[in-house]
């Protein structure tokens, strides 16, 4: 296990190197202006290692795979703002225990990208589970386990919500089933929480935003998690996956969209249908959420047993914040691994 886990930690999948590069101005595919600086993202894409890749409608996803030999699969989803780094000390209990493990990259995150320029740089969470539908066709998977973190939560949970049936069990991290409604209350300190959603929607955020994806992202980790819960090294290669011009519009439409700040786009319209109001889902779940989450309060998480037809259960994780698979990774791959052998499949 130990010789395992150093070498999950100390593999890069990209190279070092952010830089900006002179882009002409016009406008996107949403409309918005463009900057005349972003990142140079072919460089980070040269440099990467160890990944794989395949095509779906839409994206060639970058993904990470181990033990490809393993009898039952599991794809861990990553979180915003992350990387499929993300999983890089979980994994090894995976690994050890029989499965085999994926971990792509989201749409918008290196060194996952478009198949065609003209492809609109949507963000919208059924889009996201749309993605993790295709991954899991392109792939053959029979049933894989979903589990996402953040965004990855959202990309899980909707790909299950558009297609029944098509994993054996699901484990939200971080963010609650049901969470994706514009309309839905939010409390007062969750709103204050959710500072960068509202600052996102403004032009001085769309601004600062594609200009400062990094430190943007930055005071994410530093204000989500209990305080020196990272090493800078980790973050600064996290990062490299945000060097591409399609983080930022990415990102910006997601959070816009939610919130009814930017339109739908038109070709996820059958899909936003079959996911708003949540469906009910027929699949063994495990939530998991840090009571120290500096961003998603756990009040967030709790009585979405209502979603559910089959066993759910939840579990705070005591002194965790917003990363648990980063802060307790011991912690969240027993828990996962506990609830797949306890568990029987829908």
């Amino acid at each position: 296990m130990e010789s395992l886990t150093h070498c999950l930690l100390t593999d890069k999948f990209l190279g070092s190197g952010w830089r900006a590069r002179p882009r002409g101005e016009g406008r996107n595919v949403h409309g918005r202006q463009c900057g005349t600086e972003t990142p140079c993202y072919p460089t980070a894409l040269s440099n990467m290692r160890a990944m794989q890749f395949i095509e779906t409608a839409l994206l060639r996803i970058g993904y990470k795979e181990w033990n490809p030999e393993g009898q039952h699969a599991i794809v861990l989803t990553h979180g915003w703002p992350d990387s499929p780094r993300s999983w890089h000390e979980v994994v090894p209990h995976l690994v050890q225990a029989g499965y085999r493990v994926m971990a792509p990259a989201l749409r918008g995150f290196l060194p996952t990208t478009f198949l065609r320029e003209d492809t609109p740089r949507t963000g919208q969470l059924s889009s996201l589970g749309r993605d993790m539908v295709e991954f899991v066709h392109a792939l053959g998977l029979e049933k894989p386990v979903l589990v996402g973190h953040d965004w990855g939560a959202r990309a899980v949970a909707n790909a299950c919500g558009l297609e029944p049936g098509i994993a054996s069990h699901m484990v939200l991290i971080s963010v609650g089933y049901g969470t994706n409604d514009p309309t839905q209350a939010l409390s007062m300190e969750q709103t204050q929480l959710y500072w960068y959603h509202w600052f996102m929607a403004t032009a001085r955020g769309e601004r600062y935003v594609r200009e400062n994806a990094k430190e943007f992202s930055q005071r994410m980790w530093d204000t989500w998690a209990p305080k020196g819960w990272y090493l800078p090294a980790e973050f600064e290669q996290t990062a490299l996956a945000f060097n591409n011009p399609d983080w930022a519009e990415v990102v910006l439409h997601s959070y816009q969209h939610r919130w009814g700040h930017a339109p739908s786009d038109p070709y996820y319209d059958a899909d936003e249908a079959l996911l708003h109001p949540a469906p009910v889902l027929n699949v063994p779940t495990l939530m998991l959420h840090g009571e120290a989450d500096g961003v998603s309060l756990p009040a967030t998480s709790a009585h979405r047993e209502k979603f559910f037809t089959g066993p759910y259960q939840r579990q705070l994780l005591a002194g965790v914040g917003h990363f648990p698979q980063r802060e307790a990774p011991s912690k969240v791959a027993q828990a996962i691994l506990g609830f797949l052998q306890a568990t029987p499949q829908a």
